[in-house]
């Protein structure tokens, strides 16, 4: 297999994941540097899918697990994972066009305003054009098979299945952290959120997200896990440090068996077989200097 080849398998995808004609337009140079530089990066060809309603606290989860924010800069974790969540390009675009994110749950959603903001049969509006912006970051990210964190919300389990398998395709091994709360901490956080939802939507989305629990956890198999969000709490933790060797009681905001779980899923050998072959094609190529 040439690197041409695991370029160009990188970034033809299926047809949910279409790229816009500019992706394609990457030059190849680029994508050969990233492969060839990737291979042995930390978190490589690992996805972790995070699901959970509005208000649940994903990105508290994710801050605490991964160490990652929604910012650019904050949005890579400690271990090469790298965060996609359309709602930081979403967030962004409202505020360049003039509109709080925090009014978005006022806005009539049989409205001329809704379908320009976030319409999903408009593929000019402002949730539509962030989402397309995501979608190519992510392109990117897997033409090098970098690690990915899938930042979304679970309440529809065929897209989580489509993008699963997709990744899959790929090479890579995934993983799920289901983050939970309570009905009532949801709506208490979605209130104090800069991008608010009404509360019938909220409801709505909690509903769905509990009754597909069963089937992530099948999806799933072992590489799933339950945070149970509804407080902000504080754990002890035994913490070796690097230098002197000494074990450290410390406080931390996920359990050490959850933390535990997910850092052993990151540091496995990759399970999948097309991953293992495309390491194996890429290591071949890196080491071989090979750039065509």
């Amino acid at each position: 297999m040439s690197l041409k080849s695991i370029i160009t398998e990188a970034i033809v995808v299926d047809n949910m994941f279409d790229i816009e004609s500019e992706m394609m337009s990457i030059k190849e140079s680029i994508l050969e540097q990233l492969i060839l530089e990737g291979v042995d990066d930390p978190g490589i060809l690992k996805c972790v899918f995070l699901a959970g309603g509005p208000g649940s606290g994903k990105s508290y989860t994710a801050k605490e697990i991964f160490g990652v924010g929604k910012t650019a800069i904050s949005s890579v974790s400690a271990g090469g994972l790298k965060l996609v969540n359309s709602d930081m390009a979403f967030e962004k675009a409202l505020k360049d066009n003039g509109i709080s994110p925090k009014d978005l749950g006022k806005i009539d959603q049989n409205s001329d305003m809704w379908d320009m903001v976030a319409g999903e049969d408009n593929p000019n509006s402002i949730r539509n054009k962030a989402k397309s912006i995501t979608k190519q970051q992510q392109a990117f990210y897997e033409a090098g098979r970098l690690g990915l964190i899938i930042d979304g919300t679970g309440d529809e389990v065929t897209k989580i299945k489509e993008k699963k398998e997709h990744a899959e395709k790929l090479g890579y091994d995934c993983y799920m952290v289901f983050v939970n709360t309570s009905l009532e901490v949801a709506q208490e956080r979605n209130a104090s959120r800069d991008r608010t939802l009404s509360s019938e939507l909220v409801e709505e989305i909690w509903k769905a997200c509990q009754n597909n629990l069963g089937a992530f956890q099948s999806m799933f198999g072992g590489n799933f896990i339950i945070v149970d969000n509804t407080e902000y709490k504080k754990y002890q933790s035994k913490v070796r440090d690097r230098k002197s060797g000494e074990i450290k009681i410390v406080d931390t905001a996920i359990a050490q068996n959850i933390q535990k779980s997910i850092n052993a899923f990151l540091r496995k050998p990759i399970y999948n077989q097309i991953g293992k072959k495309w390491i194996e094609t890429a290591r071949m190529l890196k080491n071989a200097n090979v750039i065509k």
